[in-house]
Formats: C-alpha cells, sequence, structure tokens
C-alpha cells in the first residue's frame, strides 16, 4: 500500500509542474498579446502586471493536476485491463471536458472578482466561446505531451529519452547493466494443453501482475520475447534494496496469490524461472523505421544460458557470482553454490548460485 501512495504522490508532484508550467506558459502567450485585441475603455484604464495573471495559472494548473492525477492512476491502476483502449479515451475526454468547463467558471468567477474583469461565466458560455476551446485544444495537446513523456520513460527508462533526443546513444556506448531473463516454466506443455490462443491469454495476465511491480522495483522492461521477459537496471538500481532479487520472489508471491484465478480460467498454476547476470554491455540506437535501444554483448548471452540451467538444477533463481559479489543477501535470501558451469557456447567456466528465501 505504501507503495502506491508514494506512486501516486510522484506522479501528482510532477503533475503540479507540468500543468502549473503548462497554464503559466499560456497565460503569458495571452498576456503579451493582449495589445492586439479590443479592450473597452474601463478595462484599458487599469493594466495589471503579468504576476497577477500567472497565479491563477498556477492555480488552475493545480486544479487540473489534482483532477488528471487522480483520472490516470485509476485508470492506468485498476482500468487499463478491462477495458479497451476507445472506451478508456472516451471515457477521459468526457470527465476532462466536464472538468474544464467547471474550472474555468470558478476561474472565471474569481477574475471577476480579484481583477474586476468582466469574464463569460453564465450558463452555458463556454459553448461558443472561443477562448475555452482554444484552452481544450491546449490542454488535449498538453495532455498528449504528457503521456508522451510518461509513456517514454515506462518504454526505455527514466531520462532516457532525452538522451536519446540529444544523440547520446547515436554511437555506441559501453554501460554497466545487470539483467534478468524471466521466462514461463514448463511452456511448452502449457502451449499444447491450452491452445495458442488461451496461451496467449495466459502470458498476457501473468506479465500484466509482473508490469504493475516494474516502477517498485526501479526495473527496466527491454523485451518481450514470447513467453519471456527481459528486464534491465542499472547496477545502482538493481544492488540497492536487493531490487533485482525482490522483484523476482513478489512476482511468484502475486502469481500464487491469484492462483484460483488461473486454476479457474486455465486449469494451471503459471510458474517462472530467471536467471541473473551482470556485467559491461554496449547499448546503441538501432533502426530508422522502428527506432530502439538495443544492447550487445556477452552479458545478455550469458545471461540466457544461466536462466537456462534452471531446468537442469530444478531452481527458479540462478545468478552470476559476478552479481553475487555485489549483493550483500544478510538474512533475507540464502545463496547455495553449485558450482562453476560452462555454460552453452562459452569457453570459461561461470560460477552460478541458486536463491531461496530464508
Amino acid at each position: 500500500m505504501l507503495y502506491y501512495i508514494k506512486q501516486f504522490f510522484k506522479l501528482f508532484v510532477s503533475s503540479v509542474l507540468y500543468w502549473s508550467f503548462a497554464f503559466c506558459f499560456f497565460i503569458l502567450i495571452r498576456y503579451l498579446g493582449r495589445e492586439q485585441e479590443q479592450v473597452d475603455a474601463v478595462q484599458a484604464s487599469k493594466v495589471y502586471p503579468v504576476s497577477e495573471y500567472l497565479l491563477f495559472g498556477v492555480v488552475l494548473g493545480l486544479m487540473v493536476a489534482i483532477v488528471y492525477t487522480i483520472v490516470e492512476y485509476v485508470f492506468d491502476k485498476f482500468l487499463s485491463k478491462a477495458l479497451n483502449l476507445g472506451l478508456i479515451l472516451l471515457i477521459k475526454s468526457l470527465i476532462y471536458l466536464i472538468f474544464l468547463i467547471f474550472s474555468l467558471s470558478v476561474m472565471a468567477f474569481l477574475a471577476e472578482d480579484y481583477l474586476n474583469v468582466d469574464f463569460p461565466n453564465h450558463r452555458g458560455w463556454w459553448i461558443s466561446n472561443k477562448i475555452f476551446w482554444m484552452v481544450t485544444a491546449y490542454f488535449i495537446i498538453c495532455s498528449l505531451l504528457f503521456s508522451f513523456i510518461r509513456l517514454a520513460n515506462d518504454k526505455f527508462g527514466k531520462g532516457i529519452i532525452f538522451k536519446m533526443l540529444i544523440g547520446r546513444y547515436k554511437n555506441p556506448r559501453e554501460v554497466d547493466r545487470i539483467f534478468m531473463f524471466l521466462d514461463l516454466k514448463s511452456s511448452t506443455t502449457h502451449a499444447e494443453e491450452l491452445g495458442h490462443l488461451r496461451y496467449s491469454q495466459l502470458i498476457q495476465d501473468c506479465f500484466f501482475y509482473l508490469n504493475k511491480i516494474i516502477n517498485k522495483y526501479d526495473a527496466e522492461i527491454y523485451q518481450y520475447v514470447g513467453d519471456e521477459a527481459v528486464l534491465s537496471w542499472t547496477p545502482k538500481r538493481g544492488i540497492r534494496g536487493l531490487n533485482c532479487i525482490d522483484l523476482f520472489f513478489d512476482f511468484e508471491r502475486k502469481l500464487k496469490r491469484h492462483s484460483k484465478y488461473y486454476q479457474k480460467k486455465y486449469g494451471i498454476q503459471p510458474e517462472f524461472k530467471a536467471g541473473l547476470h551482470t556485467g559491461k554491455i554496449i547499448i546503441a540506437e538501432v533502426g530508422t523505421v522502428k527506432k530502439e535501444l538495443a544492447y550487445h554483448g556477452d552479458v545478455i548471452n550469458s545471461t540466457s544460458r544461466i536462466q537456462e540451467k534452471c531446468n537442469e538444477y530444478n531452481e527458479s533463481l540462478l545468478i552470476s557470482d559476478d552479481l553475487f559479489q555485489k549483493l550483500n543477501l544478510a538474512n533475507k535470501y540464502e545463496a547455495i553454490s553449485l558450482g562453476d558451469e560452462l555454460l552453452e557456447g562459452k569457453t570459461e567456466e561461470l560460477k552460478i548460485y541458486a536463491i531461496h528465501k530464508r
């Protein structure tokens, strides 16, 4: 619960900053262009400083941020799985339209009292008011931009989209990363029993709960490959609080918590296996039509091979010695050495450990 509260307030703070800036910018443009508009003699006789108008931009930004945060959070966390995208967009649009009518009417009332300027706020004023529809169009554009920034952060990781914009990864760069290959156990058997359609639905249901905890453990989804998910961390984020280990066991716990649902719908209890490894990797932008960040290097292949060893040892989570040496498992987890392994395609042996909860 504490995690969800934290996520809500992080979204709220970013929303307040974004929408306050957005509406202050809009008001500033309107203020600078006021001389181009016709005003009556009473209004022209008293010109208020721009700070007086920007105050309303901050208040409006705060009002919009409150509603925006609640709507986006509720839909993202609770309704995204139950409703299709078109219906979600329609419901959101109606909510925001009603709120804009209400909030701008309130702002017009306050502005009349504070600035002694006649603003339209009678019943139905918004239907034919050009300023209202201008603000609505501006809100839609800003909302799309904010959504793009959030989606880009979810896809590439926090701050990565800015680095891509300035060409940080135009040329390949060497970075340190922790990788996890997460794969469904007995996937071939499940696919044969369920059929392709129901099997795909099973994968969707499993990864839905994985996505709900990604941000909690500062992980990034690198890619999905069939019934496998590839996750990554910077060393600092992955090691901090044992995020790279905790994520796996939290995901496992969520699947078991919904065991009745899986048994009723699919007749099975899904279980996953995972391999973890760390090291230097090359990151670069690839493609022009469908541009994305790609990782290249031995760490990727080794992590995949470590995960494949789970079947051989009948274990759920295996990690490399390189990562084990950086972790402080303390009394939370037990590491069982499985000795040195010569992974497929490798010439040097790699020591691996099985991780169990104490």
